[in-house]
């Protein structure tokens, strides 16, 4: 995302974790700074690093540096010399970046979805990338992937977190809504995100599981942002069945979860990072008390392994 990108107010209570109501709220109190195009409310990203500076009252904390890789291996591009990179889309990424800073490391921060932040990984353009992708076939998440996205190239998952990914519908559940077999009923349109994102890869794995065309699933081709702004069109009636987060529905008025499984949420890093003294801060950080605690007001999220090596591959 360009650093003097305009920023609407769903995507930025989006970037935050919050609501939309929170955002206007903040604006009220002056806590963030916004300006107005039209009758229409716009933040810049600037606006957005500072508020998250300011609220953490860690004086010392740099903002985090926001840096463009696009699609790997189809437009390669330096990331700028000895600055560890980590790739990922979760604001606890953020969090452990500016961590990073307070400890005297260079760090700076890449919004790619899980499948192209594997391959900036396996192409050395950055140096951890947040992984959450689900393999239908052997029933697992990341490892499968990793194998085949970073082949001969030895690493390891730390988990950050754990979360409960399902089915957003109306509240009440109208449509009666309960498993994977309902993206099949022709009385139900679906809102899907885009090629490459982690509910993307889950909802195409269960579709093969179930020997489901995509062709015939209604709303299929409808794809939109985030999470976020899935929730908000299915409250909003725009659609019955979305994919995503427990974690979001909690901010949304109007709306039911249905969850389905846990999702593990990892950081994908190559085995020799460990070695270095950054990744070994990297390390310590994530298994601190201090981050920890800080990293707890996001609820929906379970950390009770986070700094834990779940896999080597």
């Amino acid at each position: 995302m360009a650093p003097n990108k305009s920023l609407s107010t769903l995507e930025v209570a989006e970037l935050l974790h919050v609501s939309k109501s929170t955002i206007y709220e903040l604006i009220r109190r002056g806590d963030i700074n916004s300006y107005k195009v039209g009758r229409k409310v716009r933040f810049t990203q600037d606006d957005v690093d500072a508020y998250i500076a300011r609220s953490r009252h860690e004086q010392s904390v740099q903002p985090v540096k926001r840096i463009e890789i696009h699609s790997a291996l189809l437009r390669p591009e330096a990331t700028g010399g000895d600055r560890l990179t980590i790739s990922g889309q979760d604001v606890v990424l953020d969090i452990l970046t500016n961590y990073l800073h307070q400890s005297g490391f260079s760090a700076q921060r890449c919004y790619l979805n899980s499948f192209e932040g594997l391959l900036a990984l396996y192409e050395g353009k950055v140096d951890a990338s947040a992984c959450h992708l689900y393999d239908t076939e052997e029933k697992t998440f990341n490892t499968p992937f990793v194998k085949k996205l970073m082949p001969g190239v030895p690493a390891a998952l730390i988990n950050i977190s754990y979360r409960s990914m399902g089915f957003y519908v109306a509240a009440g559940n109208p449509k009666e809504i309960s498993g994977w077999r309902d993206l099949a009923r022709r009385d139900i349109a679906i809102l899907n995100r885009g090629v490459g994102s982690s509910t993307r890869i889950l909802l195409d794995g269960q579709l093969r599981r179930m020997k489901l065309d995509a062709r015939e699933i209604r709303g299929y081709e409808r794809v939109m942002k985030s999470h976020l702004t899935m929730a908000a069109a299915i409250a909003e009636g725009e659609a019955d069945l979305a994919i995503g987060t427990e974690r979001i529905s909690r901010q949304i008025d109007g709306l039911a979860f249905i969850p389905l499984l846990e999702e593990r949420f990892d950081l994908v890093v190559r085995k020799a990072f460990l070695d270095s003294e950054a990744g070994e801060k990297l390390l310590n950080i994530l298994r601190s008390s201090s981050f920890k605690k800080e990293i707890r007001q996001f609820s929906g999220n379970d950390y009770r392994d986070m700094g834990k090596i779940i896999a080597e591959v």
